[in-house]
């Protein structure tokens, strides 16, 4: 049985609106002045597995100028349904046409966990000149980008056991909370309320029947490993990995492996913070983003 929304979720959606892109209907919140008023640029959030735009609730606010975040199909408040393709391509297709259909001609992509994949896919569009908006910079924060090195936790191995396709049977909710607390760790727990909305988002819509299709972006991720790295290294602009050093899952020798392989990239570690730096400290996330605006 799906979980009544928590208030602070209701506030997002309530914040929201529904349009329909590419023939999906999107959860969209799409804040600040239209064009900037400051000169700040837009700043687009692509969230993660298994979660939503929901975990960038307590950062949208505290980021200048215009801020983008959105569900992706399959994800939040976004269209689930269970025979629709989830490709991280497909993903990137959405991506690329919302930001159409909202006029935004550049933007910082800001990138977490599944999230950083699809940021990856729109830097080899924009390094091939193909992508229909400019990328100004990048940001990643936690996300698997090197999935060898990626330390998956017992339930994304199980879950990866199903059948690749949407079950009929909704996730019970103590097992939904098992699995997404093993994202945690015991000097990086949850904060007050974290669980109740990623569980309330995952199954809203009876979302958590497409977990065993979702998480087939990490076999996906794997067979285009070296296109997706080649996205980030090639990327001209600045790129710069803002990293929780106590992730369990995407854990900090990735930011040296992209270091060694793009030595121009900047890597900022976030010492005591996790796999969730937007649910853990938003405030250090958000400042940190903003002096990155700063000097770019």
């Amino acid at each position: 049985m799906a979980t009544s929304l928590p208030g602070p979720v209701r506030a997002w959606r309530d914040g929201g609106r529904m349009t329909t892109v590419a023939g999906r209907a999107l959860f969209v919140r799409d804040s600040g002045p239209v064009p900037s008023d400051d000169g700040s640029p837009t700043i687009v959030l692509v969230h993660g597995f298994p979660s939503s735009s929901y975990d960038w609730a307590e950062v949208v606010g505290l980021l200048p100028g215009r801020v983008v975040a959105f569900d992706l199909p399959g994800y939040g408040f976004s269209e689930k349904s269970p025979g629709a393709s989830y490709s991280l391509f497909s993903q990137a297709d959405v991506v690329e046409a919302l930001l159409a259909r909202l006029g935004i001609e550049r933007c910082v992509l800001v990138g977490h966990d599944m999230g950083d994949t699809v940021t990856a896919e729109l830097a080899c569009r924009s390094n091939a000149g193909t992508l229909g908006f400019g990328i100004e910079q990048i940001v990643l924060t936690n996300g698997s980008i090197f999935i060898d090195l990626a330390q998956l936790t017992r339930g994304q191995r199980l879950t990866l056991r199903l059948p690749a396709r949407a079950s009929l049977f909704s996730m019970p909710t103590p097992i939904l909370r098992r699995s997404l607390l093993e994202s945690f760790t015991r000097t990086a727990p949850p904060p007050p309320g974290a669980l109740e909305g990623l569980i309330a988002m995952i199954q809203h819509d009876r979302g958590d029947r497409l977990m065993p299709k979702l998480i087939r972006y990490i076999e996906e991720r794997r067979a285009n490993q070296e296109h997706w790295t080649a996205g980030f290294v090639d990327y001209p602009g600045p790129l710069t990995l803002i990293w929780g050093e106590e992730d369990p899952i995407a854990v900090l020798p990735m930011t040296a492996r992209m270091a060694s392989l793009r030595p121009t990239t900047t890597v900022i570690p976030l010492a005591g913070v996790g796999h969730w730096p937007s649910l853990e400290a938003p405030r250090l996330l958000a400042s940190t983003i903003e002096g990155l605006l700063q000097v770019s």
